[in-house]
């Protein structure tokens, strides 16, 4: 009879465990610690609206403190104080902006003050699309779901008083100032300022906001911080200390530290309800957005549906074998990688125009939030392949950028371009896209907008701010200590091989011969005396004195940013076989390249060097150092804990780093149609294709005994595959691809 009981036993667990969906593998808290920036908040697929418990606000118990300390992110899983959900945030970055809009419940006496009415919470748990915590201060317990655009929390409270506080004041963005206005006793509209992204003034714009209570309070009324008012009289309760309290006065306030706040009395688990909708257009199209996102009250739908629309997405691609601990791995990281970009138009499809913030109408998506220095390395390489649709309507963005404000996007934020970071790098994802076979956009107004940025004088050049050296000399100079010349370069010199690349495919035969060559201008940087790229003065000299270690730690280095000459040196992927001639060949190479990781100078968590374990596949006979070097990178960076991001997700990059590394196969060079091959952890994974654009449904990659690093033999559909590289072109046509794998290299 036991031995039955049992039987059953293990045959549901094993039909429980078949069942699991992708979704479930995914653990939002994965980078919530380890400057890894990002956070466990409601979301859906590149929706504009997230839901972030925010707690990195003044306590004495929270290890990060956004006002003494730059820091980037409204969540940290090494702090306990809980002080409301912020409202359409950022993941995965290294500058602090968005993170406004705060919601928070509370009971007993009215507080405002957020130094003083945060809480310890227990409890915690997220899910894509969903988030909670308990609030033991008050015994609340909070929750929140989101669609696109519109956020939904719940507010468990206990018997008694009860609070809820917006606090239009506080948030991680730089700038101040906001307006509010009590509609009527269920709902509020406003806006706030946001921007100032990475120290740049130009970059600042309007979120609009409606927010709505599905129980009218016993109160409501408006806070402001506190000014001497000489004793004039006005209509607040001065009791509340910095703060003033505004009970009767009920028409439009507005102010840089301001507030709304309704009072309730609750019954013992009575909840509450607040919808939060946003537009960066209107007041008037937060409304509509919120009314046709959210016509009802029903947090279980709301959550269903994200939790629908992220497994529709993650299950384009299938994993099986591996541990639940790589699954989960896996899956986050994909979760992570279709965060950003973001879809910024309203439901009536208006948006604001880059640059100006005009207000213009697409009938399609609309994306913003555009990392490029980050992304342009494998993220968009990623979605070509597995979210087409996703990636052409992202490019179209770019163009229409391009048509509105005169210039392709580098780091665009709400259609502000913040020149954060270097290079040109929108022109490197749409050339790659458009070899990738991907074409479903206006190629023309592209290329001329590439040629613009490649072509023009600094004087009049938005994207590379040094253009006049570099045409004129190949290179740029160093001509102050800190610069960053080496670096803009050496994004300049990948920026034109692509532009090379594209221009030969398009005819333009002297076009692609001039670029090439610029391309090539990385040999003016190297220094044979350190083996390493060297900042060059302006009369042709190298930069002296020279460390090529100097930066390693992220302090300044002469030429370099964040970052020293070891972490640039061998970035130059367009051109591997030409470093290893200035290097003295491939035994120097292989060498110099391996005390790189030998004595700790690589960087995981720098995009520069990212690609360096891949490399070595392109000298035979050291393909095994990348499979071996891959999977110890992702056994030490990339686990299932808080800390299991290497640093900044930089939107999505590390954790493309990771999802294309689990699967075998990397871009090692953005904008050569070839992957680099390594061994894959999982004994099957399955793509989803969309036969739209590559005409059939799906790709097999399978290894046998995938515990194992070594790659023994490769087979393309059954064939042997005499190559540790793989075109795009190969791997879309394939039917299946199998690695035979071993546990020593031999």
């Amino acid at each position: 009879m036991k031995k039955v009981f049992f039987s059953l036993l293990m045959g549901v667990s094993a039909t429980l465990f078949a069942q699991k969906q992708p979704v479930d593998y995914v653990n939002p808290f994965i980078g919530s610690s380890n400057y890894g920036t990002t956070n466990p908040g409601a979301i859906c697929p590149n929706g504009l609206m997230s839901v972030v418990p925010f707690n990195v606000m003044g306590s004495d118990l929270n290890k990060f403190d956004k006002d003494k300390q730059w820091w980037s992110t409204p969540y940290s899983s090494d702090n306990s104080v809980f002080t409301g959900f912020s409202h359409v945030n950022l993941s995965g970055v290294g500058c602090p902006d968005l993170g406004s809009l705060l919601l928070m419940p509370t009971t007993g006496a009215l507080n405002v003050d957020y130094k003083e009415y945060g809480s310890e919470y227990k409890n915690e748990a997220a899910k894509p699309g969903y988030y909670t915590n308990f609030l033991t201060k008050y015994n609340i317990r909070t929750e929140a779901t989101a669609s696109q655009r519109v956020g939904l929390s719940r507010f468990t409270f206990p018997a008694g008083q009860a609070n809820l506080l917006l606090n239009l004041g506080e948030g991680l963005t730089n700038e101040s100032g906001a307006t509010v206005r009590i509609v009527n006793d269920t709902e509020i509209e406003g806006s706030k300022l946001l921007g100032t992204f990475c120290y740049n003034p130009d970059a600042v714009f309007p979120i609009y906001f409606v927010m709505k209570v599905n129980k009218a309070p016993k109160k409501m009324g408006y806070w402001k911080k506190q000014r001497e008012m000489s004793g004039v009289e006005a209509d607040w309760d001065a009791t509340s200390g910095k703060y003033k309290i505004y009970s009767k006065y009920t028409r439009e306030m507005s102010g840089d530290d301001i507030g709304v706040w309704f009072e309730y009395d609750t019954e013992k688990d009575e909840q509450i309800e607040v919808k939060m909708g946003v537009s960066f257009v209107s007041i008037e199209n937060a409304r509509e957005n919120m009314n046709t996102e959210q016509p009802n009250w029903n947090f279980e739908e709301v959550y269903n549906q994200a939790k629908t629309a992220w497994n529709n997405d993650l299950s384009r691609i299938n994993v099986e074998g591996g541990t639940m601990d790589q699954k989960t791995v896996f899956y986050t990281a994909l979760y992570h990688v279709l965060i950003h970009p973001n879809i910024l138009q309203d439901v009536n499809g208006e948006y604001p125009a880059m640059g100006s913030l005009k207000t213009m109408k697409t009938s399609g998506n609309r994306y913003t939030v555009f990392s490029l220095w980050d992304t342009y390395r494998n993220v968009h390489q990623l979605l070509s392949l597995v979210y087409p649709e996703k990636q052409i309507e992202m490019v179209r963005t770019m163009i229409d950028m391009y048509k509105e404000s005169g210039w392709l996007p580098k780091w665009e934020l709400f259609g502000q371009e913040t020149l954060t970071m270097e290079g040109d790098p929108s022109l490197v994802v749409i050339a790659d896209t458009w070899r990738r076979g991907l074409r479903d956009f206006d190629m023309e107004t592209a290329y001329e907008a590439m040629i613009k940025s490649a072509t023009l004088p600094q004087a009049e050049n938005l994207m590379r701010p040094d253009a006049d050296a570099y045409y004129a000399k190949g290179y740029v100079p160093l001509t102050s200590q800190y610069d960053n010349s080496v670096s803009h370069a050496l994004e300049y010199y990948i920026a034109d091989w692509n532009l090379a690349k594209l221009a030969e495919e398009m005819g333009r035969k002297e076009e692609a011969k001039i670029f090439y060559n610029r391309a090539m201008g990385y040999k003016n940087y190297y220094c044979k005396e350190f083996g390493t790229m060297r900042p060059i003065l302006p009369n042709g000299e190298f930069y002296a004195p020279f460390d090529p270690l100097q930066g390693l730690n992220f302090e300044p280095s002469p030429g370099f940013h964040e970052g020293n000459a070891w972490n640039y040196t061998f970035a130059v992927p367009h051109d591997v076989m030409g470093l290893a001639k200035l290097m003295g060949g491939k035994k120097n190479f292989v060498e110099k390249l391996q005390m790189v990781f030998d004595k700790g100078y690589f960087d995981m968590s720098n995009e520069p060097d990212i690609a360096y374990p891949y490399l070595f596949s392109y000298f035979k006979g050291e393909e095994w150092r990348t499979q071996k070097l891959v999977r110890e990178l992702l056994a030490e960076h990339f686990t299932n804990k808080p800390a299991g991001l290497p640093g900044n997700d930089d939107t999505g990059t590390m954790s493309a780093w990771a999802a294309f590394s689990m699967m075998g196969f990397y871009p090692t060079c953005p904008g050569d149609m070839n992957y680099t091959l390594t061994s894959p952890v999982f004994e099957k994974v399955t793509i989803k294709l969309d036969p739209k654009y590559y005409g059939k449904d799906s790709i097999v990659i399978t290894a046998n005994n995938p515990e194992n690093v070594y790659i023994k033999e490769i087979k393309l559909n059954d064939k042997k595959h005499n190559s540790y590289f793989i075109s795009h072109k190969e791997l879309v046509n394939s039917a299946n691809l199998f690695f035979e794998l071993e546990k020593n290299h031999k």
